[in-house]
């Protein structure tokens, strides 16, 4: 199994809860290269935060990864990919990136490093630091 963090706009496009309400959703809208690379190494059975931008910068909750990385069917355009998630459980208090940043064990960590890429993967030690962190 891999980790992975998917960053949304809460306030003005999809949120935590969202997922919750939908029960299953498209994880779509991604178009930077990189991000691409990992979402094509997706699998059905990973898990991934689910990391709230914008005003709130915060890891929110867990989701399930349900199906592998398939052509994205509203786009005409092969090279983009989208995989489908449910939710696992919000986190009982969101990890701020205030909380990753000031910690040092989360120097190398995808989130601080490389901050504009919407969809990362997780190290098995920071995905637990930050389950640990949550609870």
């Amino acid at each position: 199994m891999n980790y992975w963090l998917l960053k949304c706009e809460p306030d003005d496009d999809y949120s935590y809860s969202d997922l919750e309400k939908d029960g299953k959703t498209v994880w779509d809208g991604v178009s930077n290269n990189w991000a691409l690379t990992f979402i094509r190494k997706v699998k059905k059975g990973d898990k991934a935060f689910i990391y709230h931008t914008g005003n709130q910068r915060c890891v929110a909750g867990i989701a399930n990864v349900v199906s592998d990385p398939y052509p994205d069917p509203n786009e005409n355009n092969e090279k983009l990919a989208v995989f489908d998630i449910t939710p696992n459980h919000s986190l009982k208090k969101p990890v701020t990136l205030k909380q990753i940043k000031e910690d040092s064990r989360f120097n190398e960590f995808h989130l601080v490093k490389f901050s504009r890429l919407s969809v990362m993967p997780v190290e098995k030690e920071y995905w637990d630091m930050i389950k640990v962190l949550g609870n």
